[in-house]
């Protein structure tokens, strides 16, 4: 006789995912990006046609508005900063997109659970989000907030400092760009880090806050691996290692 599926084994094959936040239940799609097949922007934002897949990287709970790229599952001190009034707030300003909303309430509690350079990641692209919206001035605000909590998180590697350069120029600080451009230009990154750099400096000289590719600062063909192909940390290497941390549901 064949076996009665659970109730958790029939919500799961529903949709449903229950929130690791408040406990209640609702439908979440699964989402597995696509390979990206252009080339990323100078701050990482990849290709299309992952590019134009923001609005399925992040569950949100209808209920306590918790969000995550899994609701599933939430750090022990989620609730609490999901629960307090800077996060009701925040998910109540209807002045921001509901899609910037949704990633700067990430941002948030990985702020409160103590992940800094996690929650920029997630400023930022709250940031690429205004940036869709056609939103500069909310964009440029995002970008500062994003390099604040670079900033005040562990020491940078020179992929995330890149990273600040190109979100000062976008946010017009110039002389502060330049100045991280010119600090991370005398610490002789390797070969390729340096070509973006030498990209930033001009672009930067030219006051030009416009979206650049990395390929325009390393054309192919090129005997060097491409930037995004280069290893970030030990957990994975380049774009794909960056798109597998950003989407995993562990």
């Amino acid at each position: 006789m064949a076996e009665t599926p659970s109730a958790s084994s029939r919500s799961a094959a529903a949709g449903q995912t229950t929130c690791g936040v408040c406990g209640r239940e609702s439908r979440q799609a699964p989402f597995r990006p696509p390979p990206p097949e252009q080339a990323p922007d100078l701050d990482l934002r990849p290709g299309e046609p992952v590019r134009s897949t923001m609005a399925r990287w992040l569950q949100q709970c209808p209920h306590c508005g918790y969000a995550a790229p899994s609701i599933a599952k939430a750090h022990p001190a989620a609730a609490a900063a999901v629960s307090a009034a800077p996060f009701r707030a925040l998910i109540q300003d209807s002045s921001q997109p509901p899609l910037v909303r949704r990633f700067l309430a990430w941002a948030h509690v990985l702020e409160e659970t103590g992940a800094l350079h996690a929650a920029a990641e997630a400023t930022l692209h709250a940031a690429w989000v205004a940036d869709d919206a056609f939103k500069p001035h909310l964009a440029q605000a995002l970008r500062q907030d994003a390099v604040a909590l670079w900033r005040s998180g562990p020491p940078l590697d020179a992929e995330q400092t890149v990273r600040i350069i190109d979100a000062l120029r976008r946010a017009e600080a110039w002389d502060d760009a330049d100045a991280t451009a010119a600090e991370l230009a005398r610490l002789s990154p390797p070969e390729a880090v340096a070509q973006v750099v030498a990209l930033e400096r001009r672009l930067i000289a030219a006051h030009d806050t416009g979206r650049h590719t990395v390929a325009s600062a390393l054309p192919p063909p090129s005997r060097r691996p491409h930037a995004t192909h280069q290893r970030r940390d030990p957990g994975g290497g380049g774009l794909f290692g960056w798109l597998k941390r950003l989407f995993r549901r562990e």
